[in-house]
């Protein structure tokens, strides 16, 4: 049985953490921080420090600007203690953050810090909680590499339990400076948890077809027409001339398949791992149009044999379903540089990579924070990106969602990415 007194002691302790970070009191907040955990949450508003200590800075209730309780008309004197109040929340932010505080913890609203401070106009301190995401998912990230690694050492090893277990102490060192595990594993229209776009089941659903939406067994949309203007100008960047070569993983509806074609590429391949679509390519006469040669199965059975083939490529596009971000980086970062002619070939203007950039665009930090990852694990795979910014108008006036599972996409603009080999 729970001791009354623990949980009263343990509460009394959160509320002291919540307000101290709410009042910016870094003095109480790092001794407090001494017994305790940065992430403690309060059990109504589900508020962590972070949470608190960004809402601290919104307008009051009736809109007014207050200072030591009483209303203060001097707009000049609201403007400085605006200010104060930021830069102590700059101060309480990166102090919880040197504790282990989590990014991307949510409230009983849904809303991450990060989301807030956006909400509220809050530059600064959104932009500390976007780099404190960056930081977490890329110390995550090469965490996971180091693991691998250790795993291949210790097979070796014949204390490999020992091994083992210090590894996963340095593990819990590595996940208190990445500022918690809470990471979101989103990718590219995919959903964290849900069974049903894990790539294994995807692949053996039965797919609906129609006019503006291709659709899964479970209802989650796989493409939709409202992309098309994406992907129009996408091919603009990517395809700047008829009579290139190109290569799309993941055909889904055929959008950007269909453009291409618009293009008369000198040769047009198309991998495509689900049986469905390729039936339906197929129907549709996808497999007798000029030039085009339809690889069946998943890209990472299909492309090795076309790098030993020496296929090259004036111009990819990588869109594929159910897979997590690792498998879209390990496609930039291990098969491109074998795929794509650097000399761009008769574009002469070097060859160039795309992608659909729909990584966390459910939620506006998340984007934010994995538009910053891709670029720089990009950069570090030897590519140059430039972004250029699409307004995505809003998709619940057109009703787009209707008889949609989830919505993969809320947010006002669309980074389109465009990449060239640097140098």
């Amino acid at each position: 049985m729970d001791d009354p007194a623990f949980d009263t002691e343990t509460d009394l302790q959160t509320q002291s953490i919540l307000l101290a970070a709410a009042n910016h009191d870094t003095t109480a907040l790092r001794n407090l921080l001494r017994n305790s955990s940065a992430n403690v949450q309060d059990t109504e508003t589900g508020f962590t420090p972070l949470h608190a200590a960004i809402a601290a800075c919104g307008p009051d209730q009736n809109d007014t600007n207050k200072v030591n309780g009483h209303t203060n008309e001097d707009a000049g004197g609201a403007t400085e203690e605006q200010e104060q109040n930021i830069d102590g929340a700059i101060r309480t932010m990166k102090l919880l953050f040197e504790n282990g505080a989590i990014w991307n913890d949510l409230d009983s609203n849904g809303e991450t810090p990060g989301c807030i401070a956006h909400r509220l106009g809050l530059k600064e301190l959104y932009e500390l909680c976007v780099d404190a995401g960056v930081r977490a998912e890329m110390l995550l990230s090469r965490m996971e590499e180091y693991q691998l690694l250790g795993d291949a050492d210790s097979d070796e090893d014949e204390d490999g339990e020992d091994e083992v277990e210090e590894t996963g102490g340095e593990e819990d060192k590595m996940e208190q400076v990445a500022g918690g595990v809470e990471t979101l594993d989103l990718c590219q229209e995919d959903a964290q948890g849900d069974e049903s776009t894990e790539n294994p089941k995807y692949l053996a659903s039965n797919l609906t077809f129609n006019r503006n939406r291709l659709l899964d067994d479970a209802g989650n949309a796989v493409m939709m027409e409202w992309e098309t203007t994406l992907m129009r100008t996408s091919t603009e960047l990517l395809v700047p001339k008829v009579g290139l070569r190109v290569l799309n993983v993941g055909h889904g509806m055929g959008i950007i398949d269909g453009i291409f074609q618009d293009k008369k590429p000198e040769a047009h391949h198309i991998i495509e791992a689900h049986p469905a679509v390729v039936n339906h390519m197929k129907e549709q006469g996808w497999d007798k149009k000029p030039g085009v040669v339809i690889h069946e199965g998943r890209w990472q059975d299909i492309v090795p044999g076309l790098i030993e083939k020496g296929e090259l490529f004036d111009a990819i596009y990588f869109d594929t379903f159910a897979e997590e971000y690792k498998a879209l980086r390990e496609f930039f970062t291990e098969y491109v540089i074998g795929l794509l002619d650097p000399a761009g070939g008769s574009n002469g203007e070097g060859g160039k990579f795309g992608f659909f950039n729909g990584m966390g665009a459910d939620r506006q930090i998340v984007y934010d924070v994995y538009n910053k990852i891709v670029e720089f694990d990009l950069f570090e795979a030897g590519f140059d990106t430039e972004w250029k910014t699409i307004p995505v108008p809003n998709l619940d006036e057109q009703g787009e969602w209707e008889g949609v599972r989830r919505k993969y996409w809320v947010l006002d603009e669309y980074k389109l990415p465009t990449c060239t080999f640097i140098g």
